[in-house]
C-alpha cells in the first residue's frame, strides 16, 4: 500500500514545484547573443536595448518571431533572431521572464 501513496504523492506534488516558479528554467544555448546588449540577467548593458527581466514570456516570444519575420524592422534584432530556432526562442522567453525585474531608478538619483 505504500508504494501506491508514495507514487500518487509524487505525481500529485512533483507539478507543484514547476506550477509555482520554485524551479527555474535553464540556462539557454543561445543566451549569450542575447547578453550582450539585454545581460544574462535580463537588465540592459548598453543605452537603449530594452531590459528583458520579468517580462511576459508569451510577449517576449511574440516580439521574438517579429523580428525574425521583419514584422519589427530592427535590423540587428533580425539579425540576431535570424538563426534562432522555435526551440531557442521559447527557451530564452523562458529565461528572461524568470529573471527578476529590474528595480526602477530611484528619484534623484543618477
Amino acid at each position: 500500500m505504500r508504494k501506491p501513496v508514495a507514487l500518487l504523492s509524487v505525481l500529485v506534488l512533483a507539478p507543484l514545484g514547476t506550477w509555482a516558479g520554485t524551479v527555474p528554467p535553464p540556462r539557454p544555448a543561445q543566451l549569450g547573443l542575447c547578453a550582450a546588449c539585454h545581460g544574462a540577467d535580463g537588465h540592459a548593458r548598453i543605452p537603449g536595448a530594452p531590459n528583458l527581466a520579468g517580462q511576459s514570456s508569451a510577449y517576449l516570444l511574440q516580439a521574438l518571431r517579429a523580428y525574425r519575420s521583419g514584422q519589427r524592422d530592427v535590423a540587428v534584432m533580425r539579425a540576431a533572431a535570424g538563426p534562432l530556432t522555435a526551440r531557442d526562442m521559447q527557451a530564452l522567453a523562458r529565461w528572461y521572464s524568470a529573471q527578476s525585474p529590474c528595480k526602477p531608478p530611484q528619484a534623484g538619483s543618477p
